[in-house]
């Protein structure tokens, strides 16, 4: 029999899940199939409505090799597993004459842990082990979900966080599960039979396809200790995220808080005066702390110096002391000892990797600030350490004995894929050097009409935003442009203190158009709130700008207040940014109107997303219009048609509004 061709194949699929064939969809399937044919490396430009899953899904599964496929959001991890997969598999089938196996796997915390939850986690304070369900009292929120959670962990076949709805906050879940580091392993554990996060990990083994975040992949490239199974073929999905995760993984952070529980956690299982050199180092530490002011040590100073190597130093022979030191009133030792050895180690990892100080690391003090919408994180000061950049990590790690496919619907900024692949650690296209990973960018574009869909409206006539203070000329454009749309308006702001000020503002001046913010409730139940009354205007901050999907008339208006570049006191990024200059090159386009742009493109790409959808993008920041930077801004955003005209775009708004209303939406 002869094998079917691809276009056979991504026809079957695209039948199979209702969708309609695109153009740029067989162009990206055709030529993600060319690279992993040739193994060489692709980054792909597929704007929304693509159908870029199924444009990488089926070459993938018609070459037969091993496919680890890395999204950045649960929605993307779920609509692969749930969706695409089952019903693309199904289809090509009788045409492969094979079923593709898949399975989606993730990093242990996700897992609930039946040894935490059966035999209690270690307790801090005391001696022994603490049972979460008798302290919680069961009539608090706490009780209730650690309750729901003992009955759920009898009917779940997969363990996984995410399939626990409603959901649960993160210091409920963390009573249930473990980090890798603190997992007993298997082989000891009584519960290793049984374990979910060992049945997922065996499920990859035998899958063709595996679903995991970025965050897998990060642990994967720099831990050295393989997660993932051995695969032939990398797809990373979201793309633009990636440097962002990866970066988080590598970043190494100390806390007095931190320190002390390590201290506490340890001190029943070690001799007296190894616990009496750990509990000195820490309070040494901690009073250095009190002290600390947010920012970039470009040194270390003396002081912190000495504390860190006290730190390190007292680690390391509580570690030593851990492996051979038993109290005979620890119940559960080896889960105590675990999640103490855990603990320390981490404390030992990082100050050593402050105090061996390399030429490519950050160094700042940041203080927590309380966050928007009632949720804390603890008080005080944290030191932190970040790879200056994660470029040559990407490239050494992702690029080797693989072909990599990236994608996203924003990959090319100011028009060429060169930015977003010096951040991936790739030379510019086309560089003819051994050395170097081969790679080539493609544009499938979109199956959009921007110029018709969408106005790209910049309010020229503003005062350039200043870093502090009010801005109420802004604050009455955002007012008539909101009357104008009848509604239906995301507020995509640069802060969290923006966002609560504009929607304080706006709910005095117009309060018949109800104000959803961020952090007044989940995610998931603002964008639901958002896309079911057209009268409605969600606003916020950094999550939104990628994370809202509301086609039809929900969504008509997507202010930006201003260009979202980082704070100029951002430690890392402002580092990387002089990195950049100290070798020549142009920081602020490197790093900051890089990071703009992105966010830009993205946030704009909350607008149209069907073909009947129609709308306007109002940047609230002349320099849009008037600055050298904005053309390579603008570049980077969909090809909307471009003004400056107020009174335009409030009569576009309108007429579209009264669009709407006709229709009766």
């Amino acid at each position: 029999m002869t094998k079917p061709s691809l276009p056979e194949l991504l026809h079957a699929a695209v039948a199979a899940v209702g969708g309609t064939e695109r153009p740029g969809q067989v162009s990206m399937a055709e030529t993600v199939a060319a690279a992993i044919d040739d193994g060489s490396h692709l980054l792909v430009q597929a704007g929304t409505g693509t159908g870029k899953s199924l444009g990488y899904l089926v070459p993938a599964l018609a070459h037969g090799e091993r496919v680890v496929v890395a999204t950045a959001t649960l929605a993307l991890q779920r609509q692969l597993v749930e969706r695409d997969l089952p019903r693309t598999v199904d289809a090509l089938h009788p045409l492969l004459r094979r079923r593709p196996s898949f399975a989606m796997l993730k990093g242990r915390s996700n897992y609930l842990c039946l040894h935490r939850l059966h035999e209690g986690m270690p307790q801090d304070e005391e001696e022994g082990l603490f049972d979460q369900f008798e302290a919680a009292a069961p009539t608090s929120k706490l009780g209730q979900d650690l309750l729901r959670m003992r009955d759920w962990a009898d009917e779940t076949e997969t363990g996984d966080r995410d399939d626990l709805t409603p959901g649960v906050s993160d210091r409920a879940w963390s009573q249930v599960s473990v980090s890798s580091r603190e997992c007993l392993g298997a082989s000891k554990c009584a519960y290793g039979q049984e374990c979910f996060a060992e049945m997922s990990r065996e499920r990859a083994k035998l899958s063709d396809v595996i679903v995991t975040n970025h965050a897998l992949l990060a642990i994967d490239a720099i831990e050295g200790a393989p997660v993932l199974p051995q695969h032939e073929v990398l797809i990373v999905d979201e793309a633009h995220e990636l440097v962002s995760r990866v970066t988080g993984v590598a970043t190494g952070e100390l806390t007095p808080g931190q320190v002390n529980r390590a201290v506490r956690r340890s001190a029943k299982l070690v001799n007296e005066k190894a616990a009496d050199q750990l509990q000195t180092a820490a309070e040494g530490f901690e009073r250095l702390m009190e002290l600390a002011l947010p920012g970039r040590l470009e040194e270390i100073p003396e002081d912190l110096g000495y504390a860190l190597m006290a730190l390190r130093d007292a680690a390391r022979t509580v570690i030593t002391a851990l492996g051979s030191t038993r109290d005979k009133s620890v119940q559960d030792e080896d889960a105590v000892r675990k999640q103490a050895l855990a603990s320390v180690e981490t404390i030992h990892d990082v100050a050593e990797r402050v105090t061996n100080g390399s030429e490519w690391d950050v160094v700042w003090y940041e203080r927590n600030e309380p966050r928007g919408g009632g949720t804390y994180r603890p008080s005080g000061a944290s030191l932190r350490v970040a790879p200056m950049s994660v470029s040559g990590l990407l490239r050494e790690k992702l690029f080797s004995d693989r072909s990599v496919t990236l994608t996203s619907a924003t990959l090319k900024l100011g028009g060429d894929f060169n930015g977003v692949g010096a951040s991936l650690g790739l030379a510019p296209e086309g560089t003819q050097d051994e050395d170097q990973p081969v790679w080539q960018g493609l544009d499938v574009g979109s199956p959009f009409d921007y110029p018709k869909q969408g106005i790209l409206y910049v309010a020229k006539h503003l005062a350039r935003p200043a870093r502090e203070g009010t801005r109420s000329d802004m604050m009455d454009e955002l007012t008539e442009l909101v009357q104008a749309a009848g509604g239906r308006t995301l507020g995509l702001f640069s802060s969290m203190r923006a966002a609560q000020a504009a929607a304080e503002e706006l709910r005095t001046r117009l309060p018949e158009f109800p104000i959803l913010l961020q952090g007044e409730d989940t995610l998931g139940e603002l964008i639901k709130g958002f896309a079911a009354d057209p009268k409605t205007c969600l606003f916020g901050t950094l999550s939104l700008w990628q994370g809202v999907d509301v086609p039809g008339t929900g969504c008509q208006l997507v202010v930006m207040d201003k260009i979202p570049f980082p704070r100029p006191d951002d430690p890392l990024m402002s580092a990387r940014q002089k990195a950049v200059e100290d070798a020549g090159g142009n920081g602020f386009m490197a790093v900051a109107a890089t990071h703009a742009a992105l966010l830009m493109a993205q946030g704009a790409g909350r607008l149209v997303r069907a073909t009947g959808d129609r709308g306007v993008v109002a940047v609230l920041d002349p320099r849009l219009a008037t600055a050298r930077y904005g053309s390579y801004l603008r570049a980077s955003m969909p090809d909307f048609w471009y003004t400056t005209d107020r009174n335009q775009a409030r009569r576009s708004l309108a007429a579209i509004d009264a669009t709407a209303k006709a229709d009766g939406k």
